[in-house]
This record gives C-alpha cells, sequence and structure tokens, in this order.
C-alpha cells in the first residue's frame, strides 16, 4: 500500500525522505478511519514497523491540525520501552520522523545521568521516551509533568510484565490524565496485557496486524549440524560463507559470550559483544560501532534479543539453542525486518538434534538441515565475491588516473591484479576444517521431513547404551560434588561442552562429597585437557583438572555414577537396579 493520505503532511514528507514507497500491514492498520483518535491494543510480529506505526498513530493527537509544534513544555506524549538500548532507539526512530515537525524529544533512561534528564526536562520536551523505573523516578520527584499529556504508548508491553515492571507501568498510568489516548503494543496477548488494557484504557481498539502463518516470512532458518567440538569452526565458516554486512551471534551465558568474542577477535573478525554485564557506555558503543560499520558482528546474550534493531542485519546465528520457542522467535527477529530478507542459523550438536526438532515445532517454524561450511565450498564464495566485486566496474576518476598510468608503466596488468588479490585475501580470516559427515534432516516444522536410516547420522543407538568403560581413560576432576548438589543430568553437557566432546567420549562418572571425576577415552584425553586450559569451562568458579593415576577410586560404592542405556546401573551385589540419578531423601531435584 503506498503512503496514506492520513498521516501528518510534515510526517509523510519525513517517511518520503527516508525512502519510504509504501506501509507496513500494522503502520496501515492504525492509520484506518475506526482507529483515529482511539486507544489501540496492537499485537504485531517483531520488525513490522512498529515504532514508526505508533510515531504515525499520535501524530494527529499530539499535533491537533498544525504543522509543527509550538514551543515546549509539559510533555504532550510519553513513550514507555522495557529496556534502555530499545527506549534510546525509539528515540532515534522519532527523532527523524518528527524532524519537520520541529518536535523535541528526550530520552529517560537507567544508567544515565539523571541530572542531565532532569534539565532536558525543565527545558521542555513534547515527546519523553523512557524505561519504567527511570520515569516513575523522575514522576516521584515532581521533574516529570504529566498534566498535558494527550497520549501514552507502551512498546513492548507483555516484555515489561515479564521484567517485573508491572507496578512501575500502573503508577505511570495512574498519574496520567484521565482523557489521554493509551495505545499499547505487545508482540502476544496473553491474560495479564488484556487485563492491564482492559484497567487504562476505554473501549480500546484491538488490532493484530499479522497471522501466525505470516511469522518471520522474510526470514530463511536453516539448521546447521555440527560435532560437538566444532561448534566454533561452524560458527566461523558460517561468518566467512555469508560474508553478511552485519551478524549478530546469541549465546546463553556472560562467559560464552565473551569467550566467543575473544576467539573471533583473535581470528581477524571486527567483532563488539553485548551483554547484561556491561556498563551502558559500553553496550551504547556497541551498538554505535554496529551502525557506523566499524564493526560487522556482534556477539551478545538474550538482553539485545528484543527491540534492538541494527541497519543492515542479514544474519543470525544461535550459537546456543535458545530454551523456548519465544526467545527463538525475537532472536531472529533482529533480520527480516520491515521487507527486508534475513538469514538464521541455528547451530545444532549433534546430541542436541532432538531439541532443536521440538523447538522449531514449538515455534511452527521450518529449517532447511544443511552441514556447516567447509573450506572449498568458503573458497568458491570468495572467489565468486571478487569476481563480482562492484569497485571493479567503477570508472577511476582523474585524480586516480595519474597513479594508474604509473602502476601500468612499471608493472604488468597481471602484477597489479595478483597484488590486489592477494591484499583481498589477507583482509579475510582463514576457514576452519569441518568434519565431513553426512547429516540427515530435522523432523521439526509444520510439515515435517521423512527420516532416513540411521547409518546416515553418527549417532549412537539408544540400544547400545550412551556410556562406555574405556581401557586406559583419563580421570579429571571437575570441583562440584555432592555439597553443591551435583547431579549427572547437568554434569554431563558441562562435562562435554567445557572440552568439545560428545556423550560417547564420556566414561564413569564419580560424584564425591566437594568434587566430581569422570574418566575421558584415551584417545581425546590430551585435546580435552588443551581445550580446558585454553577455555576454561565456560562456568563462574568452575574448574576441570586432570587428576594422577590411581587417584579416581571412589570412597564409597554409592559415589559411583556408571551410566547405562537409560539412566540405569545394576549394582555388583545382585540386588534391584536403581535410577542413579534419583535424588537423596529430603533434597530437591536440581535440573
Amino acid at each position: 500500500m503506498s503512503l496514506s493520505i492520513s498521516i501528518a503532511p510534515a510526517l509523510s514528507g519525513a517517511l518520503a525522505a527516508r525512502g519510504y514507497t509504501a506501509l507496513t500491514s500494522v503502520q496501515t492498520a492504525v492509520l484506518a478511519p475506526e482507529a483515529e483518535g482511539a486507544d489501540l491494543l496492537v499485537s504485531a510480529q517483531t520488525g513490522s514497523g512498529k515504532t514508526v506505526a505508533f510515531g504515525i498513530a499520535i501524530a494527529r493527537t499530539l499535533l491537533d491540525g498544525a504543522d509543527r509544534f509550538e514551543a515546549p513544555g509539559a510533555p504532550l506524549a510519553l513513550i514507555i520501552a522495557p529496556t534502555r538500548e530499545l527506549a534510546l532507539q525509539v528515540r532515534r526512530e522519532l527523532e527523524w520522523l518528527y524532524a519537520e515537525t520541529g518536535g523535541q524529544i528526550a530520552s529517560c533512561v537507567g544508567g544515565m545521568d539523571i541530572r542531565t534528564e532532569r534539565r532536558a526536562l525543565e527545558r521542555g520536551a513534547h515527546i519523553v521516551v523512557g524505561t519504567p523505573g527511570r520515569l516513575r523516578d523522575h514522576i516521584t520527584r515532581g521533574a516529570l509533568d504529566m498534566s498535558a499529556l494527550r497520549a501514552v504508548v507502551l512498546d513492548e508491553a507483555d516484555e515489561m510484565l515479564d521484567l517485573g515492571f508491572r507496578e512501575d507501568l500502573e503508577f505511570i498510568l495512574g498519574e496520567a490524565p484521565e482523557d489521554r489516548r493509551t495505545l499499547l503494543f505487545s508482540a502476544t496477548v496473553p491474560k495479564p496485557i488484556a487485563l492491564l488494557a482492559k484497567r487504562f484504557q476505554r473501549d480500546a481498539l484491538r488490532i493484530t496486524a499479522t497471522s501466525e502463518k505470516e511469522q518471520h516470512g522474510d526470514i530463511s532458518y536453516q539448521a546447521m549440524l555440527v560435532e560437538p567440538r566444532e561448534r566454533e569452526n561452524a560458527i566461523i565458516n558460517t561468518l566467512l560463507f555469508f560474508d553478511a554486512q552485519n551478524t549478530i551471534i546469541f549465546c546463553s551465558t556472560r562467559e560464552a559470550v565473551k569467550h566467543l568474542t575473544s576467539r573471533l577477535s583473535n581470528r581477524g573478525f571486527s567483532v563488539v559483544s553485548l551483554s547484561g554485564e556491561l556498563s551502558q557506555a559500553e553496550r551504547t558503543n556497541a551498538l554505535q560501532a554496529m551502525r557506523d560499520g566499524r564493526a560487522r558482528i556482534c556477539v551478545a546474550t538474550d538482553v539485545a534479543a528484543r527491540g534492538i534493531d541494527l541497519p543492515n542485519l542479514d544474519l543470525v546465528i544461535h550459537a546456543d539453542l535458545p530454551t523456548n520457542p519465544e526467545t527463538l522467535l525475537h532472536r531472529s527477529g533482529r533480520t527480516g525486518r520491515a521487507g527486508r530478507k534475513g538469514t538464521c542459523v541455528l547451530v545444532v550438536p549433534f546430541s542436541r538434534r532432538r531439541s532443536a526438532e521440538r523447538l522449531l515445532q514449538m515455534a511452527k517454524l521450518e529449517a532447511a538441515t544443511v552441514s556447516a561450511p567447509g573450506i572449498a565450498a568458503i573458497q568458491e564464495k570468495t572467489k565468486e565475491r571478487i569476481l563480482h566485486d562492484p569497485a571493479l566496474s567503477e570508472a577511476a576518476d582523474e585524480d586516480e588516473m595519474e597513479l594508474v598510468r604509473e602502476l601500468q608503466a612499471l608493472y604488468t596488468p597481471e602484477q597489479i591484479a595478483a597484488a590486489w588479490l592477494r591484499r583481498e585475501l589477507a583482509t579475510r580470516p582463514a576457514p576452519e576444517e569441518i568434519s565431513d559427515a553426512p547429516v540427515r534432516p530435522l523432523d521439526g516444522g509444520r510439515k515435517g521431513r521423512e527420516r532416513t536410516g540411521r547409518a546416515e547420522y553418527p549417532e549412537r543407538n539408544e540400544q547400545e547404551g550412551r556410556f562406555e568403560k574405556f581401557e586406559g581413560g583419563a580421570w579429571f576432576s571437575l570441583s562440584l560434588g555432592r555439597k553443591q548438589r551435583a547431579d549427572p543430568r547437568w554434569l554431563l553437557p558441562l562435562i562435554c561442552k567445557a572440552g568439545g566432546v560428545t556423550k560417547r567420549d564420556v566414561g564413569s562418572i564419580r560424584i564425591l562429597e566437594t568434587e566430581t571425576r569422570f574418566e575421558i577415552a584415551a584417545s581425546k584425553a590430551e585435546d580435552y585437557l588443551n581445550t580446558v586450559r585454553e577455555r576454561g569451562t565456560g562456568e563462574k568458579g568452575v574448574t576441570i583438572r586432570p587428576v594422577s593415576e590411581g587417584a579416581s577410586s571412589p570412597r564409597r560404592q554409592k559415589d559411583r555414577f556408571e551410566p547405562k542405556a537409560k539412566g540405569w546401573k545394576k549394582k555388583d551385589n545382585g540386588e534391584k537396579p536403581h535410577r542413579s540419578d534419583k535424588p537423596a531423601k529430603g533434597k530437591k531435584r536440581r535440573s
């Protein structure tokens, strides 16, 4: 649909200057005749242009028939967002959208200098954007005058409730004038959102801008099956294969973010990190580096999963699988925004294949099953990009031609081309070796896929048992034991991830009072030790070290955990088998 005539003229010009030729479905819906002047309860998928949508929706209410604002005084509109990054992003969007109206926009977010914000409010602003806690602080201190408000917008309302801001939101909405417009935007509308809308909105118009079948239609999903120890190599090769202008990689923990950022930086990638432990200034600088091109890769925890909009973000990589379908959709929604195509890659260790299938099924998504790009595939892609580099077809200007002629006089065309080629290749990190293991498709997605024989996929048969007792295996000690409620169900993934091995490489696990000792196959022991020394365990305060010969004998029989098929073990005295992972009486399970 073309730009609507119902948009305020000043905003219509800003949209045209920004390159808008048509509106998205949510932007069209908020401009419908029945929506004018009404309270709105809007659900729309991430990346659908919600910021511009509520910006144009409240424009006529704020301008009241005028083309430009009068001198700023008490705010006319209040925009509430769940996170600092999203609030600052909303402010940037509204600044260009309202530029021709003379609108003054102030922000009030946690982590920023509250005195600077107070001075901005004293000077006056037409629109204030902020986070719930900081806005409430300004209201209680008398710095934020709510008396002139004509509109209040709650952006990502479901996320604000999830983060525990209900009390702050109720306080802010209670302080706003009763005759205001209230626009509530949310990815979903669960019962708590519906109750909030019923309490603080007046006959709200319900708008659903997209159906579930359309969600993430501009995103191509790939499930990349890899050997666990080759997970980081697969990520490196994926970055080289796609060579996206901007990429975001999601990890599950802060430690994982730090480790992967360091690894990529050492390999020559321009990378920044984004996690909750960073200061507001560090997070702002990281995002700005992505926006201005100084960095092309951002490694992040889920703190960046909602609301962050990076320009030209063509690739999202899930280095660690999300824990639920909502997180998968919110992470992936950083690409494929507002009609732009994007690619989402889930890095799936063989041992997590079933988890990936369930995740895709619950999210109602289909993903093509692929192997990690190998060296040959990356080299072919690099060759293709070099041969079709747009710079090769551009004509040289007069200032350049003088130096071009001097080069031609000194060197042959072959020498010049070879020097340019070597310089191009030198700027690109080298790809990693990847095992050439055949894979079979995941059974995730709405349509599903046919299963193929087990022989095509390097997965241990359930009937054979998942673990072995090794001859000459090496023993290691992990600094968690019964005192820390150690449990094989979560120890085993930690052991495998720390040293880049699979379950079949782990033998006996013996949980003692203050430590756990475990056996690694002799063929993997040296690599395991080197990996742990280089990377650590990935968990704060947890260490793994080798133990001396013969020091691994358990003190008592009940310390012994010999994993067999389905987690059963049989006692040597002929008694009935029992569950090895059964918690001690009176103690809770640890998941």
